[in-house]
């Protein structure tokens, strides 16, 4: 398989949504502003378990989140 799989998502727009900023969002799942900068410009894949985290605070399933 030459093209790489790369995770996309809808953490900006579900964030917003629930009228979080970026560092409330951060502390909701034990991490840091950067990283949830990160991974709302696709430039960091979260692990499985900040994946989980993050829907469980957004109160999202995983496929409406992240996907392909």
């Amino acid at each position: 398989m030459d093209s790489e799989l790369i995770l996309k998502n809808n953490l900006k727009e579900k964030r917003i949504k629930k009228g979080l900023s970026q560092e409330e969002l951060a502390k909701l799942v034990g991490t840091t502003r950067q990283t949830i900068i990160s991974i709302e410009k696709n430039l960091f894949n979260p692990s499985a378990k900040l994946a989980l985290l993050l829907c469980t605070a957004l109160d999202e399933k995983f496929e409406n989140l992240f996907y392909f």
